[in-house]
């Protein structure tokens, strides 16, 4: 059969237009009120097609979602742009990565391994994930799963070869989105990857707007990101603080989970404060000699500014909304036809008014000699008069030039090229009124500021000289420096999705309970700490004898070591009649506590929490004492780990062969309360002997 080509493009466009768009998904009904493990059965029944699951690995099984991306196409045909999301879910018993370091390092780590992981992912490439063919370890071509061997080299694949390819494309760097969710419903956002990142498609905002919509349908519990975010190469995490008080994911709801370091929520907002209101004035006193490029860029977005800046705040806030309120264009690109305040009293702080004219004059000289009618591109006009004045004082009069009167008559007149968006100049006979308005189809934002790219790098020079502490200015003041410092150590940020105002309208046919777990033994080194509270539906008759079947039930199918747990008694209703319908005694979304214990031994200890089967003490002098996912060391004596820059190694210097703590080299009687049990400290020396897993001799941030 022949297929016209124009109608095998309708054909796509109708399939494309059947897809759900992902700048609206999920929207409309909702999934029934329910723990996040039946929610997410559900979401792929509802949504999804399964991969074959031969596709990856047997403990690995892979759906996936295909979606429009709204009215955005892609290729010379304008075909429809179509975006996949990969649901992998794990089987975590037998995963070679067991322990999950997110929850270590954000304070989760004692909970119970979870018996599922799910992993959402969008791919860069726009392939699936669940492929059938990986690329051969010797010569690199692309080999079936099924097949044992190379066809091109003869190379034998191996269990292990399999295995390390599954596991490198779950950890891709390049997924535009990557989130993974344990079965209780804690999870983490691992990557978000936009414009910057790679992606053709989606924005940062769109993929995170997404993932936000995309929980909360799912029902989920907590979600942490790790902060490591980059803008215009700069650490988005103390320029966004600086700009908006909090991270960009703060824009979400995600608030300060724990910081590194000891740092507290308290320390963080206080840092916020010292560095977004520290004065302005402090840079451009008139009274400082020689001048710098810092004071003269200070003044230049001053004057650009039609309200007042006077902190670092106003500043970048100023430049950050001028660089997104601008279209990007090359170097040459935007300019300003709209002038600054009237007042010039604080650029004449930089440059004197000799110092302007000069440069105004050159520029005119240039534009006389220009034949006729012709442009003169922003580039071209700064280039030649390079010599005359400093680059600040350049831009200054670039961007107040519009207007001005040359000689005899003839007045600059500037433009938006229509094609390029280069900002050009011209001298033509009239008045300034009459040439000052040329440029009106551009927005007054766009024309009220230099090239975008210009912007950028004078945000990335003043980013160095004022905020980043490895950089700054001598003279800023030291508590600048011990801000700047603090918030960069800040990376942990979390958000609590808080489910019980979520399930507030869910079906009032059903009785939903949180079950707060009291352990009454501990067999087999069990820890002590229970599991959050686990959500149950129960049906509008259910008794107590139900409550605690469908509780046992829960914790059995969310934690792996929870096989043969069962809970023994209701708190504060052991007097009461296992028949009783809980209508009669509580109400739905309540909190009750239930008691309970493991039947026998499951031979399951070493899944009772995600920090593993070891045991370290962390009392570092500068507060901390759990693990936060800064590079550590242990103590050769005691065995009592420190971050090794709270120590006064930095942080890329190579760790000694051997270190002993200040408590232990003042002596053993000082030591003795430091040290912990003689069994402890040969696990973990055990442990760093043979390089294993856990926590080893130099803890790298994740």
């Amino acid at each position: 059969m022949v297929v016209n080509e124009k109608s095998l493009k309708r054909m796509k466009r109708r399939v494309t237009a059947d897809l759900q768009d992902i700048l609206t998904f999920p929207s409309g009904d909702g999934l029934p009120g329910g723990p996040f493990q039946s929610n997410v059965r559900a979401f792929l029944r509802r949504h999804a097609l399964p991969l074959p699951p031969s596709s990856l690995s047997p403990h690995l099984m892979t759906w996936q979602i295909l979606f429009r991306a709204g009215d955005f196409t892609e290729g010379p045909d304008a075909v429809p742009a179509v975006v996949g999301l990969d649901l992998v879910e794990e089987e975590v018993a037998r995963s070679r990565s067991v322990y999950c370091d997110h929850c270590r390092v954000v304070g989760w780590s004692g909970n119970p391994v979870c018996a599922k992981r799910f992993h959402f992912i969008v791919k860069g490439d726009g392939f699936s994930i669940g492929g059938n063919v990986k690329p051969c370890t010797r010569c690199g071509h692309e080999v079936h799963l099924s097949e044992p061997r190379c066809k091109l080299c003869s190379h034998l694949m191996t269990a292990e070869d399999v295995e390390d390819w599954v596991f490198s494309q779950l950890e891709d760097t390049r997924h535009l989105l990557h989130g993974v969710i344990h079965g209780n419903g804690y999870g983490h956002l691992l990557r978000v990857n936009g414009r910057e990142g790679g992606s053709r498609v989606l924005s940062g905002f769109q993929i995170m707007d997404f993932w936000d919509r995309l929980c909360r349908y799912l029902g989920v519990r907590k979600i942490s990101v790790m902060d490591v975010s980059k803008k215009f190469g700069l650490e988005y995490r103390l320029l966004n603080a600086i700009v908006s008080g909090h991270p960009w994911y703060g824009d979400w709801g995600y608030e300060f989970g724990i910081g590194s370091f000891g740092l507290t929520l308290g320390a963080y907002r206080a840092s916020v404060d010292t560095l977004s209101k520290m004065p302005l004035s402090m840079f451009t006193c008139e009274g400082r000699r020689p001048r710098t490029r810092v004071m003269d860029l200070i003044l230049v977005y001053q004057s650009l500014s039609e309200h007042e800046l006077l902190n670092l705040r106003d500043l970048f806030a100023f430049m950050m909304s001028s660089i997104h309120g601008t279209p990007k264009v090359s170097m040459a690109g935007d300019g300003t036809n709209k002038k600054p305040k009237s007042s010039s009293s604080g650029i004449l702080c930089a440059w004197t008014k000799g110092d302007i004219k000069r440069v105004e004059d050159a520029m005119f000289r240039v534009l006389r000699a220009v034949s006729g009618s012709n442009w003169v591109s922003w580039r071209t006009l700064r280039g030649a008069v390079c010599k005359v004045g400093s680059p600040e004082l350049l831009d200054y009069c670039l961007m107040n030039l519009a207007g001005k009167q040359a000689a005899n008559e003839l007045f600059v007149q500037i433009r938006c090229n229509p094609d390029s968006g280069a900002l050009e100049y011209r001298l033509k006979a009239g008045d300034a009124s009459s040439l000052g308005n040329l440029s009106s189809s551009s927005s007054s934002s766009s024309l009220n500021c230099p090239p975008r790219e210009k912007m950028i790098a004078d945000l990335r020079f003043l980013y160095e000289s004022l905020l980043n502490p490895q950089t700054m200015m001598t003279f800023v003041p030291e508590a600048m420096r011990d801000a700047a410092t603090k918030l960069l150590d800040c990376k942990q940020f979390v958000k609590d999705y808080k489910l019980e105002t979520s399930l507030a309208d869910a079906n009032p046919s059903t009785t939903l309970l949180f079950c707060q777990l009291e352990l009454l033994d501990c067999s087999e080194g069990y820890s002590t700490n229970p599991p959050p509270p686990e959500l149950v539906v129960l049906p509008p008759n259910a008794a107590i004898s139900d409550l605690k079947a469908e509780a046992s039930k829960a914790f059995q199918e969310v934690y792996i070591s929870y096989k043969g747990f069962q809970v023994e008694e209701v708190l504060g209703y052991g007097a009461v009649d296992e028949s009783t319908p809980i209508r009669f005694l509580m109400k739905s979304l309540d909190t009750v506590c239930v008691r309970g214990r493991w039947k026998g031994k499951n031979g399951l200890g070493r899944f009772r929490m995600e920090r593993g089967l070891e045991r370290w003490t962390v009392d570092c002098r500068c507060g901390a004492t759990d693990d936060d996912g800064e590079r550590m060391l242990a103590c050769d004596v005691c065995g009592v780990w420190q971050h090794t820059r709270c120590v006064g190694i930095p942080d890329f210097d190579v760790v000694p062969a051997r270190f002993v703590c200040s408590l232990c080299r003042e002596g053993p009687k000082s030591g003795a309360a430091h040290c912990r049990d003689e069994g402890a400290m040969s696990a973990d020396i055990a442990a760093r002997g043979r390089g294993g897993g856990g926590k080893s001799l130099v803890k790298l941030c994740i």
